[in-house]
């Protein structure tokens, strides 16, 4: 019975209207295409003529190559159907509204978003080449540089979960949250309690959540739901049964701000198995940091922009910056830090590029955790070119995958690596779903990044970039002692992998970049 239940809403419910009314613009597209196509041969020689434009066109594009390749792939395939449909995403007035909106907010917010002299000046000192990088993520990104960062390591949810409960309960100004995942149960329903009590209390509570949320997690009427109980509620891109590229560009960060001092960051969503409370995929590994200090400025920023993309009256920005507050025990202090976020409208591929200079610049080592593997050429040549000149690179990913189809092209990069010497490793206890870089003792990333196109590309993503501070060994040592859960993947490993698995994850290589 409870399958049959289970059946029907798959079949009646809202995903698969959505889907099915989707599929049904795609049949009528491709349908008239076909007509187009058999009765009208001078627009379908024109069309040819358009296609070889449009391939011109592509690879000439600023783009990365693998998209380009998919493109050109799809349209000597089926030209007329990958012409038009090219066009098509090309055609977009959604994404360039909010790409416009967001140049508009980080215009606005300039002023709160200007580096120190000082920290500027003592990382030139330091180093010319961290200089340059910070450089680059300030005039690339808008985001400075802060020195004097307290920042603190969250090796598993349930750590930061509890951290979270205890800097919530403190909250006495506003309270800012965006996430990716919001799913009712023990983690959302805890924190929903306290922000209807901050609330109450005269807190000003914002809360934003990707649409991909109402497609199953959340009811299309949450938002009011939440207005009833006074908390500010946005859902960012609600999916709607219309064909468009702006959905395939979702608001991957999690970002909580409280009172303008404290911030987190990191893999963690709210929902129970990112604090194993509930098992899914056996035990659920995730990082996170919570940073206090002037830095928690650029995430109050990121969180405002997109917040403000369909409003038309200005933000008060001023209220909402740091004015002081004290650092908690256990936090660790000095060094540097820029928190940053990543768009897929603004042309830079910040995320990728953080990630490329760790190896570009690495001396002894660059440690990663991922859940996904699903690379481009730059970065399998960024890693193979980092062991062959003598670097330690180790991976770990999971051993139990939350989607079949992403381990299976995560596994066709597996031998090309290892013959070059990168180590990858499983975690065998289950998923591991943070998104760590570190490097050499001193530098370190920690956010929303996976190491797949679409948090490289296509999401809005964000992370901080953390140097010389003393936390940075605290991740480097979490990574040190999940390694010993971990099983070292070989090359016999590769060979026995199943044969079907493995021409799966080839075909699907052909479109990776939209995975």
């Amino acid at each position: 019975m409870n399958r049959l239940r289970g059946l029907w809403k798959v079949i009646f419910g809202r995903t698969a209207i959505l889907v099915g009314l989707m599929l049904v613009q795609i049949l009528v597209l491709f349908g008239g295409v076909a007509l187009l196509g058999k009765y009208m041969i001078a627009f379908n020689s024109l069309l040819g003529f358009v296609g070889v434009i449009v391939l011109i066109y592509i690879l000439n594009a600023r783009q990365n190559s693998s998209f380009k390749l998919m493109w050109i792939i799809f349209i000597l395939a089926v030209p007329v159907v990958g012409v038009v449909f090219y066009l098509y995403t090309k055609v977009q007035p959604g994404t360039k509204y909010i790409s416009s909106k967001i140049e508009q907010m980080i215009k606005e917010e300039e002023l709160f978003l200007r580096p120190s002299r000082e920290a500027v000046n003592k990382v030139l000192v330091s180093s010319k080449q961290e200089f340059g990088m910070f450089k680059y993520i300030y005039e690339k990104g808008n985001y400075p540089v802060y020195d004097k960062a307290a920042v603190k390591y969250f090796p598993l949810g349930e750590d930061k979960f509890e951290e979270m409960i205890y800097q919530l309960e403190k909250a006495k100004d506003f309270i800012f949250l965006e996430y990716f995942i919001v799913e009712r149960g023990y983690m959302w329903d805890t924190v929903l309690d306290i922000l209807i009590r901050k609330a109450r209390e005269g807190v000003e509570v914002r809360f934003m959540y990707d649409g991909t949320n109402t497609l199953s997690l959340l009811p299309k009427s949450y938002p009011e739901r939440m207005e009833a109980k006074g908390i500010k509620c946005k859902v960012f891109a609600p999916m709607t049964p219309f064909l468009s590229t702006h959905q395939n560009n979702r608001d991957h960060r999690k970002i909580l701000v409280i009172d303008g001092h404290t911030a987190f960051t990191g893999g963690i969503n709210m929902a129970d198995e990112y604090i194993n409370k509930r098992e899914r995929f056996g035990h659920w590994k995730d990082t996170a940091i919570m940073v206090k200090g002037e830095a928690v400025n650029s995430f109050t920023l990121m969180f405002l922009q997109m917040w403000n993309i369909n409003e038309t009256k200005k933000e008060n920005i001023g209220r909402y910056m740091y004015t002081g507050g004290t650092v908690d025990a256990g936090m660790r202090y000095g060094g540097f830090i820029a928190p940053y976020g990543d768009s897929p409208f603004d042309g830079e591929e910040l995320g990728k590029k953080v990630y490329l200079d760790i190896l570009h610049r690495a001396d002894e080592y660059v440690h990663i955790m991922t859940p996904y593997l699903i690379l481009d050429e730059e970065m399998i040549d960024a890693l193979t070119f980092a062991s062959q000149r003598g670097v330690d690179i180790k991976l770990i990913l999971p051993h139990i995958p939350d989607k079949k189809y992403a381990y299976w092209l995560a596994r066709t990069h597996y031998k090309e690596l290892i013959e070059e010497g990168v180590e990858i490793y499983e975690y065998t206890p289950g998923f591991v779903h943070a998104k760590v870089f570190t490097s050499d003792d001193e530098k370190a990333v920690v956010g929303t990044i996976n190491l797949d196109y679409r948090s490289l590309f296509l999401h809005f993503e964000c992370a901080a970039y953390i140097w010389k501070n003393p936390v940075v060994m605290d991740i480097e040592n979490d990574f040190r002692d999940t390694l010993k859960k971990c099983h070292k993947m070989t090359l016999k490993d590769c060979k026995e992998y199943n044969k079907l698995y493995k021409l799966l994850g080839q075909i699907l290589r052909l479109i990776a970049p939209l995975m």
